[in-house]
């Protein structure tokens, strides 16, 4: 182990302890890219010089979580996944449980991802002439990041959070602001904000019907992956769909669990 190694392995402690993540599930490569970012903003050439700056500066420890945290999000994001789910699997799910349908946002960062969920059932209760349903709909929004989770309360974007999103939906389900657009509050009363850490935490709920963490296992290493993906699996009713990012691959004992319903867009089923 390098000089530098044992370096950043104190700093990484030190960070644990300090804003209580569990650093050491993160992919090391993702986390040494993150900190480099902070680094270089606050001039630090080593990781020791880095400490030492945090030692001094209060306020960077929350900038530095939330160089740890951020996710890039936008309404309808990938508009393909949202789509297949449209398609078959999500309004089948909805129908089965006449409307009640517990959903779980795993990783939610500025909640446009629970919003988008909260638009696309609102829209299927319309369509299937059950408005009344749209009140049986609740979503958890979890995430980590503090700041992230006071924007998903607000519910207030700019016009560019929008941009991959049916201006249909734009239009129907939220106002205009003087900065840009929120989502209506018959909506946002169904999304639950809480802080979650997915490394150390359990599901606020014994079982969910929809699963959607998208692009936030990639950034833990194998083992946190493979725990994470059967605690998903453990927590998905009968039939509900857990779906993951493109780029994501099941692992371990999860994949005994669950079928595959889409290869393309990464949406599984548990057997009913």
């Amino acid at each position: 182990m390098t000089d530098r190694d044992v370096e950043f392995e104190r700093l990484t402690r030190r960070l644990s302890a300090a804003s209580g993540m569990s650093l050491e599930v993160y992919k090391d490569k993702c986390l040494r890219r993150r900190i480099a970012v902070r680094m270089r903003a606050c001039g630090a050439a080593s990781y020791d010089e880095y400490l030492a700056f945090l030692d001094r500066n209060a306020d960077e420890l929350h900038r530095l979580q939330d160089a740890l945290t951020i996710n890039v999000t936008r309404f309808y994001r990938n508009p393909e996944t949202w789509d297949a789910l449209r398609a078959g699997p999500l309004p089948a799910c909805w129908r089965e449980r006449e409307g009640a349908l517990r959903v779980w946002s795993a990783g939610c960062a500025s909640g446009e991802e629970p919003y988008t969920i909260a638009m696309i059932v609102a829209e299927l209760a319309e369509q299937s002439g059950r408005p009344d349903w749209l009140r049986r709909l609740e979503i958890d929004a979890t995430d980590v990041d503090r700041a992230s989770l006071e924007r998903a309360a607000a519910g207030e974007y700019r016009a560019e959070a929008f941009q991959e999103t049916p201006p249909a939906f734009v239009t129907r389900w939220t106002v205009e602001t003087p900065t840009g657009r929120q989502v209506r509050p018959e909506l946002r009363r169904l999304v639950h904000v809480t802080r979650l850490d997915l490394a150390r935490e359990q599901p606020l709920r014994p079982l969910y019907d929809l699963i959607c963490c998208r692009n936030v296992v990639i950034y833990f290493d194998r083992p946190m992956q493979e725990r994470l993906f059967e605690s998903f699996a453990g927590h998905l009713s009968p039939g509900g769909l857990l779906v993951l990012g493109k780029v994501e691959t099941l692992l371990g004992g999860a994949r005994d669990q669950l079928t595959m319903l889409d290869t393309r867009e990464r949406i599984y089923r548990r057997a009913a």
